[in-house]
């Protein structure tokens, strides 16, 4: 059954959308509606060509690379004969002289602070808060209740035992980044403020800040690289009671700032969903948002957190946000939505919707009470992924100027950040970043999508390797590094950040604490975690290491990769895989895609921790399901692996998926039948991923949402 629509400036629009934007939306930002959809409208008129003018490049583009690889084959690949190709085609675009971005009234927790980063599906209200409140988390709770001390906790009694080493733990982490004068942390029997000093004093005096009471509770506030650490001392709580110094708790300062997806992480296909995804990104903005919980049988409603206040050690006061910043990624150029017709009855580009949408809600929180909003600077921040090359990031830059000018905003209120998670906007990213260089806020390197366009781009070069060697493969070197060199050079240093990709597995928080310390060691003022806990843990890296320090050595250093080693294609080349390496590679592929698209298609769940073959749970977006398709459809171009090989695997692992999944009673098993709509979509991008623009896996997954959403047991709206 069609949705209902309603026609506004010569657009179709759902109705539950336009209801929403109107009686909800609009309302306080000052734009009249007729303004609004006259602007959207023209949105639509002046912008879409251009938009579907920039898909045709892409296709363009792709068909010549293709279309070399295979004229190459049998020849030695060199990677300077590559390069002179792409120039020539236009793909490698010449670079411009040296600059500097010019971005102003950029909020501190992007420019100054760095921290971990959340990034969470904005349908999914719970999940927005929970990130939102991240901003703060206790480290007790974090290292108590993950396997970040080598192992889990048991049972749900408490533990005195584990409870030492964790007291333990954080308090040799205190010793090293904010030491005593004399002796150590897990010494001290008191700890008290008397006429603006702490006691005991701290090796350095300048790191307390401040101090505040909540209730029976007094916290101690310390700072270290811009981050702050608070030591709650309550004797007359459980663990304060058995605490020498009567501390129940060190919490610290740990997502900083958090990405409201309405991109990867979401399945938003028509205006239900839009309309969803946009009442919470109001609700962020508006500061009410709130979200119904239940937990061990006891119901209660999650709001916002408030900011803290503290009094400083020379009497003033102290403000710091209870809230990380919030950023919301927009959807990039390629997909279209049904939300919004155009006057000739096609689907609008959701990222333009998005555009005008994100944007005007935004204006919220530009006119909140001053110290009660998200900027502070009276900037809005969004996030555009999956932008290939500088003309592409050139007319995201035109279209806010467009949106600003039709929404009465200042230019530059719009801050953009810049997704280098495609080949060809690695290596032009200087000339990326100068396209937007009055607007730029962010630049990351998002290696999952950026694997599955490694994958695609060089799809005819021949068979690639597994997955697994990605990361120590020479592209991917030369890609991280290059990203933040590049930004330096670029002047992003104090004024932009520069992010790292995500932690993928979640349960594995000892591993984490190992190992992701290496992303602000390569000069990264933030990296994604999967939950508010893993960015706890991952804030005791910035403790640690002084990220502008760091820079500063990158920046005397000169740089550290070249361009060309970006061209290095993962091919197997002369190396077999045995026959139990290739049927591992497959059906781990096969799982992780099945595990993924049955609960986006079915269920409309954009984002889950989906068990992997070994039932280690991994966090799934529609970046590592491009992965794992243009895997599996590389090596059937190259006869790696045969079609009836990968099918058997499908069906061998859908039943492996229906076993994981028994416990969920929304869940529908894909086998014996194999006929259901989402086994067919992961047949699909598998079997015709060579033929999916750049890889991406949006277009089979929505088209087939959608079906599921028209059949007649249809489910609730996508989270």
């Amino acid at each position: 059954m069609a949705p209902e629509r309603v026609e506004r400036s010569g657009l179709r629009v759902e109705t539950c959308l336009a209801d929403f934007l109107e009686k909800r939306a609009l309302p306080g930002t000052g734009v009249p509606q007729r303004d609004f959809w006259r602007a959207f409208s023209a949105l639509v008129r002046d912008f879409g060509s251009g938009n579907r003018a920039l898909l045709d490049r892409r296709t363009e583009l792709q068909q010549k690379i293709s279309a070399w690889h295979v004229a190459c084959r049998g020849r030695r690949f060199d990677r300077a004969t590559y390069r002179g190709f792409l120039e020539e085609i236009g793909y490698l675009v010449p670079e411009g002289p040296e600059f500097r971005i010019e971005t102003v009234n950029v909020d501190p927790e992007l420019s100054e602070i760095p921290g971990p980063q959340l990034v969470v599906p904005v349908t999914n209200a719970r999940y927005a808060i929970n990130a939102a409140n991240a901003r703060w988390g206790s480290l007790y709770d974090a290292l108590y209740g993950t396997d970040a001390l080598g192992d889990a906790p048991c049972g749900s009694e408490y533990d005195p035992a584990r409870g030492a080493r964790v007291i333990a733990w954080a308090r040799a982490h205190l010793d090293a980044v904010t030491p005593l004068a004399t002796g150590s942390w897990a010494d001290i029997e008191a700890l008290s403020v008397k006429n603006g000093v702490l006691v005991p004093e701290l090796a350095d005096p300048s790191q307390f800040v401040g101090v505040r009471s909540v209730d029976m509770a007094s916290c101690i506030l310390l700072r270290v690289n811009g981050l702050h650490i608070e030591i709650v001392v309550d004797s007359a709580s459980g663990v304060g009671a058995r605490d020498r110094a009567g501390i129940s708790d060190i919490r610290v300062e740990a997502a900083v700032s958090v990405i409201m997806d309405c991109e990867d992480s979401v399945a938003a296909v028509d205006g239900e969903d839009k309309t969803l995804a946009y009442a919470n990104w109001l609700g962020l903005m508006k500061g009410d948002l709130a979200a119904e919980v239940t937990k061990a049988g006891r119901s209660f409603e999650r709001t916002l957190r408030a900011d803290p206040v503290y009094s400083t050690p020379d009497g003033g006061e102290l403000r710091l946000k209870g809230r990380s910043m919030m950023l919301v990624r927009n959807v990039g150029l390629l997909m279209t939505n049904p939300a919004v017709l155009d006057p000739d009855g096609n689907e609008v580009f959701e990222g333009l919707m998005d555009a005008i949408c994100t944007t005007m809600i935004a204006m919220h929180d530009l006119k909140a009470p001053e110290g009660s909003g998200n900027s502070a600077k009276g900037s809005i921040y969004i996030v555009k992924p999956k932008l290939h090359g500088p003309d592409e990031v050139s007319f995201s830059d035109e279209v806010f100027s467009f949106v600003e000018r039709a929404l009465g905003l200042p230019r530059y209120t719009v801050k953009l950040g810049i997704m280098d998670e495609e080949l060809r906007t690695s290596l032009n990213l200087r000339e990326c970043i100068r396209a937007t260089r009055h607007r730029i806020a962010f630049i990351n390197t998002g290696f999952l999508d950026r694997t599955g366009d490694e994958y695609h781009t060089a799809m005819e070069a021949g068979p690639m390797a597994p997955k697994g060697e990605m990361k120590t493969s020479t592209w991917f070197a030369a890609y991280e590094d290059l990203n933040v060199d590049i930004g330096l050079a670029c002047g992003l240093r104090g004024r932009a950040q520069i992010g790292k990709g995500m932690w993928a597995m979640p349960d594995r928080m000892a591993d984490m604490l190992e190992r992701k310390i290496d992303h602000p060691s390569a000069g990264a003022t933030c990296a994604w975690v999967p939950s508010p806990t893993a960015a706890t843990l991952h804030a005791t890296h910035y403790h640690r290491i002084d990220v502008f320090n760091r820079q500063n050595e990158i920046i005397a250093s000169g740089g550290r990769a070249a361009r060309e080693d970006m061209l290095a294609i993962p091919l197997l080349g002369g190396r077999k895989l045995t026959e139990a390496e290739i049927t591992a590679e497959i059906e781990n592929n096969c799982q992780g895609i099945l595990g993924y698209v049955v609960r986006w298609v079915n269920q409309g769940i954009g984002c889950s921790r989906v068990p992997d073959i070994h039932d280690v749970g991994l966090m799934e977006d529609r970046a590592t399901c491009r992965i794992s398709s243009q895997l599996l459809a590389n090596w059937l171009c190259h006869g790696v692996a045969t079609e009836a090989r990968v099918m058997a695997a499908l069906r061998r692992m859908a039943e492996v998926v229906d076993r994981q999944n028994a416990g969920n009673a929304l869940y529908s098993p894909m086998a014996p039948d194999y006929d259901g709509i989402a086994f067919q979509a992961a047949c699909d991008l598998v079997f015709k991923g060579n033929l999916q623009p750049s890889g991406y896996t949006d277009p089979v997954l929505h088209a087939r949402r959608l079906q599921f959403k028209s059949l007649p047991h249809r489910r609730p709206p996508s989270r």
